[in-house]
């Protein structure tokens, strides 16, 4: 379904990536760590994604295994993008992709950028990492010619600019420029408004909707700010202790939201706030991912969580037979038994 924000550049929305059943997990002198545990999830082409959960609930490992940056990680499942099977595959593969095809923003804009090189210089750097034969001038102009597409004004004369030099608001704009280089079909942005004053989110978020709506791309955003989700997104992903609870369009998640733990973000933001009353937490803390409770992860925090909550891992199933809506709750499909079973083994 087409969000009206969106030009012609992405009408088609066709599928770049489908992750299906995906997890990640961690060998730890502790024990295991289970990341993440059976996440599916789809990125189109002129759509944005955005990946919604507290620090922990495992999106950002979901999504750096995409691009094969979990390093020492066991993965399952499969990861397909633009027909092409990216679980499994070997480093030099990957390295064809990442960046190539696939550009990526990480959270830190402070440490992404080496603080000792010039910034033209590193994109000059990120644009011939794929192709060589682009001499350095060209690189140049091209550098030029990105960084102001994302909005940094005078580009020209801030090539010979240390990262130091930029404000926070500017580097993250250098790292989606970076990040454009090779003109990618798919951009994932980790975190890209954390620490940035509401002005400068505003600014960097119209220049990701700019992306989407001129040029075609994908994105992939990694948030926890449900904010931010409202201003940009297209589709939504609730993600809690490496699991999906919760996915829908924008709309339809914010105005017809099913799971607890969705309710339970969209009531700490501001605007549902009453007033100047205090906006409620939510109680309790996520569960340790070297022991996650049996049945539905949620239930311990969750006011209206029943025996069969704490017995059973909820499936991922259609909200009312609306196929584009899924969510993972007992009390949401109480009357429905999950086709194939009582519920996914969370052993």
């Amino acid at each position: 379904m087409a969000d009206e924000r969106r030009g012609p550049a992405a009408a088609d929305g066709a599928s770049l990536l489908t992750v299906e059943d995906l997890h990640v997990s961690f060998d730890t002198d502790d024990g295991t760590v289970r990341a993440v545990r059976g996440v599916s999830f789809t990125a189109e082409q002129g759509r944005t994604l955005a990946i919604v959960g507290e620090s922990g609930s495992g999106k950002s490992v979901a999504t750096q295994t995409v691009t094969g940056l979990t390093r020492g990680a066991t993965a399952l499942g499969s990861i397909v993008f633009k027909g092409t099977q990216l679980l499994g595959a070997r480093e030099r593969e990957l390295r064809a992709i990442r960046g190539a095809q696939i550009g990526m923003v990480f959270q830190d804009h402070i440490s992404s950028l080496h603080p000792y090189h010039r910034v033209g210089a590193q994109i000059v750097e990120a644009i011939r990492a794929h192709d060589r034969s682009v001499s350095r001038e060209d690189a140049r102009r091209r550098a030029v010619e990105l960084l102001t597409r994302v909005g940094v004004p005078a580009a020209g004369g801030r090539l010979r600019d240390y990262p130091h030099m930029f404000s926070g608001g500017m580097r993250q704009r250098v790292l989606l420029a970076m990040a454009m280089a090779r003109d990618p079909a798919l951009l994932i942005v980790d975190e890209p408004t954390t620490a940035l004053d509401a002005t400068v989110q505003a600014q960097v978020l119209d220049v990701l909707r700019r992306l989407c709506e001129e040029q075609g791309t994908g994105i992939i955003m990694i948030t926890h700010d449900l904010g931010v989700v409202a201003e940009v997104a297209d589709d939504v992903v609730v993600m809690y202790a490496g699991r999906v609870v919760e996915r829908a369009p924008r709309r339809t998640l914010f105005r017809g939201h099913r799971h607890p733990y969705t309710e339970a973000l969209l009531d700490s933001l501001p605007e549902r706030g009453r007033g100047s009353r205090r906006l409620p937490a939510i109680r309790g803390n996520p569960p340790s991912p070297l022991a996650v409770p049996a049945g539905c992860s949620f239930a311990p925090r969750c006011p209206t969580a029943a025996d069969r909550c704490r017995q059973a891992v909820p499936p991922l199933l259609p909200v009312d037979g609306d196929a584009s809506h899924h969510t993972a709750c007992w009390l949401v499909h109480e009357s429905e038994e999950p086709q194939g079973g009582n519920g996914a083994d969370d052993g």
